[in-house]
């Protein structure tokens, strides 16, 4: 017997710090992909979900919450602890602060069509962990649980099948949350033309496919076959 085709849609992280103009972390070109986004929200998916980093002021990820001369935002990297395993670490990238919780710069742009979403999730809320997955934080022996989203309860409650993946950063949260969604059971794709890269060359861009694709993720097209699949649920 076939399993029915339950898709939902994940937008990540598109908010007014990861795009141009005033953006913290503003990824090249990150607001161009809104109109493509939108127009994947009119489509049948069961779930609609967009993303917001949520952080607290104290968060781990932020450059100017550690100690100099190692606390260059883009160039210092820090070494964390799982808060419930110290035998367990992840070395991180260090950034400029951003996406404080209850701030203007952390709310999703204006452009995107919100009126479409049917859930919004927050994320990296814990100020003890990096947290670039939609999902959970890195650590996983034990998990993180105070960190968790809950999106994968979500998802699964909601009966979805397939996961498509769109928004910031491809080299970041979309690469993470994609890994996270299939080692969740989905199966999922990035759409390649609604996400942009930190690093849009081989060293980012090109590398992250080769993980996903070594993850068991496709990088589909919004004309490719997997949408267009998405398209005919609406009869």
């Amino acid at each position: 017997m076939s399993v029915e085709f339950k898709p939902a849609l994940l937008i990540i992280d598109l908010q007014e710090d990861f795009c141009p103009p005033i953006g913290a972390l503003a990824v090249t070109d990150g607001r161009s992909i809104t109109p493509i986004i939108n127009d994947l929200l009119q489509l049948p998916f069961v779930k609609k979900v967009a993303t917001k980093d949520w952080h607290p002021p104290n968060h781990i990820s932020f450059a100017a919450n550690h100690p100099a001369p190692n606390n260059i935002p883009f160039t210092s990297y820090a070494t964390i602890a799982n808060p419930n395993n110290p035998n367990e670490i992840q070395t991180t990238r260090l950034w400029p602060v951003h996406c404080i919780q209850g701030t203007p710069n952390a709310e999703l742009i204006p452009e995107l069509d919100l009126s479409r979403i049917d859930t919004i999730v927050d994320k990296g809320k814990d100020p003890r962990v990096e947290m670039y997955s939609a999902f959970e934080a890195p650590f996983r022996n034990p998990l993180v649980k105070e960190a968790s989203s809950g999106l994968s309860q979500i998802l699964k409650e909601a009966g979805v099948t397939d996961v498509f993946v769109t928004g910031l950063a491809m080299d970041y949260c979309v690469q993470n949350s994609a890994k996270d969604a299939a080692s969740e059971g989905f199966k999922t794709y990035v759409i390649s033309e609604a996400t942009k890269a930190v690093d849009p060359g081989p060293d980012g861009w090109g590398k992250t496919e080769e993980e996903l694709r070594a993850a068991g993720i496709k990088m589909v097209s919004i004309s490719g076959e997997e949408v267009e699949k998405v398209r005919q649920l609406a009869g």
